[in-house]
């Protein structure tokens, strides 16, 4: 079932937006040569635990992942895109580094991902990031009030193939609000004019994900982390989104 929200409780998850927002920033600052992802964890623990915040991710046991999630930020390294989960590794020169983050504040949910080039950035790895900052852009355009999911899904993959990257469907957007995963889901791909309509007070998760030469994915032994299933490098942008009578509001600001 999808759940409306009224302009109140849009409001409250903007709250919830702005600390996620916040902390990737923080995060993304952080991420430098030689830093350890467990720092990285450690960093989001303290920041959530001092806001008096809850993590989306901690005990989170979906048919997808092997067992409960016990990290509060994904953290996936290079040819990992998805649900990475933060082990002992000093960052390298040159890695992509994805962050995405979900919490949740007085009941209210905010959901958002970035990726970022750790020291030296390589060209093309730069193009691919930029890839996904364009598609989410694209989609958040398209996400006016009488639009329907699929003209998201079209924005997303049209940015994907001008660029010439395949695009996955297994894993995408999705709903949220009073929890981390709900109605509608929003894919990567898909035809203008069909889908869930878009009706204001509804707010979703965007989240255009790309490898660089393939659409297929693996996970690890660990049961969560996803790569790309040739080891191509990948990249993932995501904003939480509300949609209004004006047009979409992006409410995982900082």
């Amino acid at each position: 079932m999808v759940e409306l929200k009224t302009p109140a409780e849009i409001e409250r998850m903007r709250v919830t937006g702005q600390f996620v927002a916040d902390v990737l920033a923080d995060l993304r600052e952080r991420a430098r040569v030689g830093v350890n992802l467990l720092e990285l964890e450690e960093q989001v623990r303290k920041r959530i635990q001092d806001r008096g915040a809850t993590s989306c991710y901690w005990d989170y046991a979906p048919s997808f992942g092997s067992g409960p999630f016990r990290n509060t930020v994904c953290l996936s390294v290079n040819d990992a895109v998805l649900h990475g989960l933060p082990f002992d590794y000093p960052l390298r020169d040159g890695d992509v580094l994805t962050m995405d983050l979900a919490v949740s504040i007085d009941g209210w949910v905010a959901d958002a991902a970035t990726t970022v080039i750790v020291g030296t950035p390589d060209e093309e790895d730069l193009r691919l990031v930029r890839a996904t900052e364009e598609a989410l852009a694209a989609a958040v355009a398209a996400a006016q009030p009488g639009a329907r999911i699929g003209d998201l899904s079209a924005a997303i993959s049209a940015v994907a193939r001008a660029h010439g990257y395949p695009v996955n469907t297994q894993f995408g957007g999705h709903g949220l609000g009073r929890t981390m995963h709900e109605d509608p889901h929003v894919p990567n791909d898909g035809r203008p004019g069909r889908g869930f309509p878009l009706r204001p007070g509804l707010t979703i998760a965007i989240e255009p994900w790309f490898a660089r030469t393939t659409d297929r994915i693996v996970t690890d032994p660990d049961g969560w982390t996803i790569r790309s299933a040739d080891g191509s490098r990948t990249a993932h942008s995501e904003h939480t989104i509300a949609i209004t009578e004006d047009g979409p509001n992006i409410l995982t600001l900082a």
